[in-house]
């Protein structure tokens, strides 16, 4: 009898155990951040590596090839003072292995951001006020279920808790005015089209 209560307790604390892990495992994923610039051409990345002696500055095309980006200020902090790095190519540094903070700044192309991770990455996008991504017919946020707030500066933080990769684009405010009169219009020119077939129609009726 002891040894089954034994046995119970044993499996109520392993499966405690697993719970409690699975809970704190998205709060252990490595994180990369990105900060849009305000005009929109631009963005700062900072992305966590571990256990890693290389970093590669890509981007993802149509087909899921990886495309070499060229960036800008690069460095790498850690615990190493200073921390150095070598350019292997124009999109590849090295340097000794171990876990570092890689910061960068990299190129936005018509309003578009796309990135690509190894492993599973707590992924943080922050748009600058007077750009929007929530307009579902002008912005793209993808993977679906990200979770997007409203800062006090008005900017917006978009957030993957867990995600291979993350596409963003977005749209200056504008363009959802001209959106919103472009459907307003078409709307007008459908009256007009089916208001003489309506009257038609109700005059053979009666």
């Amino acid at each position: 009898m002891r040894d089954a209560n034994r046995d119970r307790r044993r499996s109520a604390v392993a499966a405690l155990g697993l719970a409690v892990l699975l809970i704190i495992a998205p709060a252990l994923a490595l994180t990369a951040e990105y900060r849009i610039f305000p005009n929109g051409t631009a963005y700062q990345g900072t992305v966590q590596v571990e256990n890693a002696d290389r970093f590669e500055f890509a981007e993802v095309g149509l087909l899921g090839e990886r495309i070499p980006v060229q960036v800008t200020g690069v460095s790498l902090s850690g615990n190493c003072s200073p921390c150095t790095f070598t350019w292997n190519d124009r999109s590849v540094i090295t340097f000794p292995s171990g876990n570092y903070t890689v910061r960068y700044t990299g190129p936005i192309t018509q309003n578009h951001l796309v990135v690509a991770f190894p492993e599973p990455y707590r992924v943080m996008v922050r748009v600058p006020p007077g750009l929007d991504v929530r307009n579902r017919l002008l912005g793209v946020i993808s993977p679906a279920g990200a979770e997007v707030s409203e800062e006090k500066d008005g900017s917006l933080l978009v957030t993957w808790n867990s995600t291979r990769s993350a596409e963003l684009r977005f749209y200056p405010p504008e363009r959802e005015l001209w959106l919103t009169w472009f459907g307003q219009f078409w709307i007008i020119i459908a009256i007009v089209l089916l208001l003489p077939f309506f009257l038609t129609r109700k005059r053979r009726s009666g």
